[in-house]
């Protein structure tokens, strides 16, 4: 099995046990070499209502990409912009990665700034 195509597998497992609904979204990740995305979702309406990403200009000022501490400051991003939008109950959603590392440093910075998973 290619590894995009076991990632891929995976995510539509996990995807497939959760959905976001407009009174409880679903927090996606994407997470490349350089950079980490995270962005909370209404499946049934399909619209994406916050998002963050390590590409955005006030990440940037931090200067780290990739790494943990990016991630963490993605979390607490996209947190903060889903309280703003009245969002406070997320359900996450992996994306076929393993929860650790950066993938888990997002999930727990974004809790610390208020989300309940």
């Amino acid at each position: 099995m290619k590894k995009l195509t076991g990632r891929a597998r995976r995510a539509a497992r996990v995807r497939k046990k959760i959905t976001g609904r407009p009174e409880r979204p679903r927090l996606s990740i994407y997470r490349s070499n350089k950079h980490i995305y995270a962005q909370v979702v209404d499946d049934v309406a399909g619209r994406t209502l916050a998002a963050a990403s390590t590409v955005d200009p006030q990440i940037e000022v931090t200067g780290a990409k990739g790494n943990k501490q990016a991630a963490a400051a993605v979390g607490e991003l996209v947190a903060r912009r889903a309280l703003e939008k009245g969002i406070s109950a997320v359900v996450f959603d992996r994306g076929g990665y393993r929860y650790c590392g950066r993938v888990a440093s997002l999930a727990d910075a974004a809790r610390e700034a208020g989300l309940q998973f």
